[in-house]
């Protein structure tokens, strides 16, 4: 099991202690309504079935990673799983932990470790439209948009515009610079 530090926090896999604050934060709209694969109402017995669904030894391209703030705890998720193309990252943070650069910092860590870990020429991401907030995090990371889909929110119960992205390797090590 892989843990991560940052200068403000632990990066370390999810465990069932998790599935109060998960459940708690994934309750939120504003936080579920941004995510493709998370449904609203987010309950504790939706949490345990994540954490459950989770097995060791996980490989990278499918390995998750709770944001453990000090003083906090988890915050947020962040982690990888099988896209159609390739290896997706996904993520989402506490209401009351935007806007504090956390994101980034932890997204950076992960995306380091991922690259330092595969053979993978690229990682790929996307956000709903109009999630500026998460476009920015990709744009200070070096993705780059590829297109456009319509995705399905679980939250929205509906299709939504969604911005596909990727992250080259290439790009990754000019901007992590």
């Amino acid at each position: 099991m892989t843990t991560l530090k940052t200068k403000r926090f632990t990066l370390r896999p999810p465990g069932a202690s998790d599935a109060e604050p998960i459940a708690k934060y994934l309750s939120d709209f504003a936080v579920s309504g941004n995510l493709a694969r998370v449904p609203f109402p987010y309950s504790i017995s939706d949490a345990r079935a994540w954490l459950g669904s989770m097995r060791s030894p996980t490989p990278p391209e499918e390995t998750n990673f709770a944001i453990d703030l000090p003083g906090e705890g988890l915050v947020g998720q962040i982690g990888f799983h099988p896209g159609a193309n390739g290896t997706l990252i996904g993520y989402w943070l506490a209401v009351p932990f935007w806007g504090r650069g956390l994101m980034t910092e932890a997204a950076g860590a992960v995306i380091d470790w991922y690259f330092r870990t595969t053979g993978a020429e690229q990682l790929y991401s996307g956000i709903f439209a109009f999630n500026q907030a998460s476009l920015a995090v990709q744009n200070k990371l070096g993705f780059a948009q590829i297109g456009q889909s319509a995705l399905l929110c679980l939250a929205r119960g509906r299709e939504v515009e969604h911005i596909d992205t990727v992250l080259t390797r290439a790009a990754w090590m000019k901007a992590a610079k």
